[in-house]
């Protein structure tokens, strides 16, 4: 009984580090497992396209199991995928997905990167793929990656050999892999980079196979394994208390955003990887096999192990600090090691065992979550040595002309807490993610510091040196400055430390649609970010519109604080699409930024800063009804997007679906993926179908099928087939099937033209199969690929009208598509007009 809370005690103790981002808790079983990775010298990167394609139980098994160095490389950041939790799509996703990557890897050991690739969203083939992300700009960053973390192994996600038969994306990653190993050692190959790293040959090239690359597990069995390894990842830790697939399924369960989380599993399970490039093992248990992983791979590195193999094999559990001088040994014969990759690495790892061991706690935190360039802020200081160890702070400083001399003795378990001063350079730039800095491409983000390519994510703001001497021998330990609080309700919370601008302004909707010549008030939020903040608005708009007031002036006593300006902006007469932003003019400075914070409980609160814009559209667009009915599903904003041009939407909850209760809407819709995500809607399926028998007009968005299709019987009231059709090409010619139908001729007039700027894809997991009662509206195809007709599909249902639509209408009318409002106006008014 004792042995399950421990192991209970232990995860939950992992997933709180990662809610808090609390300085790591070490146990004595921690510190012999950092003792065992410090004497591992080999490393392992896997790669593939995007955050959760990784294989958790491989990184983990690779990290924990056999001890290496091992990273991730995710090409992208996932902008492109949907978001099961929030409301965070396209960039802003990117940067949820890629703090789900980072606490997965806290979790099962890992390491994090990624190239500049941008998701653009699904793609059907590598040709397309590469040919977005710009193929010479990608495999640079992969080669770039390779030559500074110099893995031993690398493991292919997906197979480069079979283009066409999954996401382009995921054949893009493997191929460029392939590429990149041998490249990554040739000196002519993006010579620059040279300047800052060196080539490097890895050994061995693996792909990570499974029977389902196969097709089938019989297929699978028949297979060549000649040159395949099979590796058991359900390897029980006895001093961790806790399975390998455990530690697996709880890192891949940090996917939170793309409906990942799932239960826990134990016991024996296989792994395949198949040799591409390299030498095959001879022990085909051991991938490392034939590769030095010893102190003796390092010139001077015997010395080095003679300290530190003594130390795990007789590790002290139950005093771990009596190490600590043979550990300062080790220290300074690392020191010594030419080797500068190796002793960069080692020397960090050793430095953070040697305060593990030691019980020393170094905390430097700020006394605000945020400040501004120019300004000052106290920062806390605590150092506490929880052994006998004859410890001293002797300073600690922020930067070179920042030192603050102490020569303080650190007496077991006496805690020293004192201030010091930051003061923040005027020219400081601000906490943002920094491929978000610069406008990239729909394929490329744009990062000019060839430094910051491959991190997954901006450096700390500020960080605090910590001068020590431990038995006069004196070692500097680096902490970053964050900031702490508590909640009633959460309790101890850490997050980033950030420099942020004096004040934000933001727009309400990121599109205004105006469906007539009438002008519209539109607020701007202004956001102080330090007290007393003064200065005036300015709202920049384009030829042909007309504001009010150009200029208002504001002024916010406390910080956090918000005020909100109006400003009666007018359309010209004639359809136009334009931008307007907000510049606050504050001392001095200009700043056009908003402000847009992410928090979610798994991970660290995220401050983004992006171009505060607006876009604005003069729609000619006429509707019919007034009442629309909407059912959630992943997550949308349609509705928002509907009450733009004059809809009254209201938001159904499926537990209030009951007979005769839906007789008021004009129409429903329902959102994407919502039969996938919500459980009690389809208990409700009868309610929506005898609403259009009596007269209404439902509209279903697109839902995944997944291998079984679509677990639904009555998804509509004919027979009705989901598939995973989709037409990924937002720019691929459409034509109108059904061109006398009511649906693209009231109360708009759909042409061809209505297809013109449509964002990221046409749409997606459209119906291959339907019964006679349904009529096609519209037809799309992909380049070299047959023409897919389901896209749209109504059908009479006693009074009323069924319409299944897998087109991307939850990107387009956020995008501010015109043509989109225009068919989506007319889908909401089918009813109206058929019953005329």
């Amino acid at each position: 009984m004792r042995l399950s809370w421990v192991f209970f005690f232990g995860i939950l103790l992992s997933y709180q580090l990662i809610y808090t981002q609390a300085p790591r808790k070490n146990t004595s079983s921690d510190i012999y497992h950092s003792i065992q990775k410090l004497n591992f010298l080999g490393s392992a990167l896997y790669i593939a396209a995007h955050p959760d394609d990784e294989n958790t139980r491989l990184i983990s098994y690779l990290s924990n199991e056999v001890k290496a160095k091992t990273a991730y490389l995710s090409l992208t950041r996932g902008d492109g995928g949907q978001n099961l939790i929030g409301s965070e799509l396209r960039e802003l996703l990117g940067v949820l997905r890629t703090q789900e990557l980072l606490a997965a890897r806290r979790i099962d050991g890992g390491e994090q990167f990624f190239s500049r690739a941008n998701d653009f969203g699904y793609s059907k083939h590598p040709n397309e793929t590469l040919k977005i992300w710009n193929k010479e700009a990608v495999l640079s960053d992969v080669i770039w990656i390779i030559r500074n973390y110099r893995p031993d192994i690398i493991i292919n996600r997906f197979d480069h050999r079979s283009p066409g038969t999954t996401h382009g994306h995921h054949t893009s990653s493997a191929m460029l892999s392939y590429e990149a190993f041998d490249l990554a050692n040739n000196p002519n190959i993006y010579p620059e980079q040279l300047k800052s790293t060196a080539v490097w040959q890895p050994k061995r090239l693996f792909f990570n196979t499974s029977w389902w690359f196969y097709g089938s597990e019989d297929k699978f069995q028949e297979a060549d394994k000649s040159k395949m390894i099979d590796l058991d990842v359900g390897v029980y830790y006895p001093l961790r208390g806790v399975s390998n697939n455990e530690i697996a399924s709880l890192a891949s369960s940090q996917h939170l955003c793309q409906g990942f989380g799932r239960l826990s599993t134990r016991g024996s399970e296989n792994e395949y990887i198949e040799l591409l490039k390299g030498d095959l093992p001879k022990n085909k248990s051991d991938i490392f096999d034939g590769i030095n992983t010893t102190w003796s791979r390092v010139e001077g590195g015997e010395a080095v192990g003679k300290i530190l193999y003594e130390i795990e094999k007789n590790f002290d559990f139950t005093h771990p600090s009596k190490h600590l001088p043979q550990l300062i040994e080790g220290y300074k014969a690392i020191l010594k090691l030419k080797d500068e990759h190796w002793k960069a690495i080692k020397k960090k790892e050793l430095e953070d065992i040697i305060l593990a061991v030691s019980g020393l706690y170094l905390e430097a935190t700020a006394t605000a979550s945020n400040t501004y360039p120019g300004s000052n802020i106290p920062i806390n200081i605590e150092a506490l040595n929880r052994s006998d160890a004859n410890i001293n702070l002797i300073a600690v400083s922020i930067s070179e002309d920042n030192r603050v001399a102490k020569t303080i003795p650190l007496r077991e378990n006496n805690k020293e807490v004192f201030q010091i001063n930051l003061k923040v350079p005027s020219n400081m730039s601000y906490t943002s993610p920094y491929w978000l800095n610069n406008k990239g491409t729909t394929g490329m983000y744009k990062v000019t510091d060839q430094n910051l390519i491959g991190k997954p994510e901006t450096p700390n703001a500020f960080e605090v040196s910590f001068e020590l001497e431990f038995n006069g021998y004196s070692i500097n330990i680096v902490k970053p400055i964050v900031y702490r609080y508590s909640k009633p309700e959460k309790g101890e919370i850490y997050q980033p430390f950030e420099i942020l601008p004096e004040a934000t302004a933001s727009f309400k909707d990121k599109v205004i649609i105006f469906a007539d010549s009438k002008p519209k008030e539109i607020p701007v939020t202004i956001k102080a970010l330090k007290d007393n903040v003064k200065g005036e608005l300015q709202l920049c708009y384009g030829k042909g519109w007309k504001v009010d007031q150009e200029i208002k002036p504001f002024e916010i006593a406390k910080r956090g604080d918000q005020h909100v300006l109006h400003f009666l902006l007018t359309p010209p007469s004639g359809e136009d699409e334009n931008y307007i932003s907000p510049i606050i003019k504050v001392d001095g400075k200009e700043i056009s930024r908003e402000l847009i914070e992410i928090s979610y409980d798994h991970i660290p609160k995220q401050s983004v800063l992006l171009p505060s814009e607006t876009k604005v559209v003069r729609l000619n667009i006429n509707k019919n009804g007034e009442n629309i009915g909407y059912i959630n599903g992943a997550g949308d904003e349609i509705p928002e997007s509907l009450k733009q041009i004059g809809y009254n939407v209201v938001n159904i909850a499926p537990s209030t679906i009951q007979e005769g209760s839906l007789a008021k809407f004009d129409a429903i819709v329902v959102g994407i993926r919502a039969y996938n995500v919500v459980d009690e809607l389809k208990f409700k399926q009868r309610y929506l179908l005898d609403y259009v028998k009596e007269g209404g007009n439902l509209i279903i968005q697109y839902n995944t099928a997944g291998r079984n299709g679509l677990d639904m019987e009555n998804l509509a009231p004919y027979p009705l087939s989901i598939s995973r059709d989709r037409v990924t090409d937002e720019t691929s010619d459409v034509k109108i099937l059904a061109k006398s139908h009511v649906l693209v001729n009231y109360p708009n007039k759909i042409t061809e033209n209505d297809f013109a700027g449509w964002v990221q894809e046409r749409g997606l997991y459209f119906p291959d199969e339907w019964s006679k009662e349904f009529t096609p509206i519209l037809s799309m195809n992909d380049e070299g690929e047959p023409a897919l007709k389901g896209s749209l599909l109504v059908a009479p249902y006693g009074k009323g009208n069924y319409i299944y639509t897998g087109l991307s209408f939850f990107r387009e009318l956020p995008a501010g598509v015109t043509g989109a409002y225009r068919l989506f106006a007319n889908i909401l008014s089918v009813k109206q007009e058929t019953q005329k």
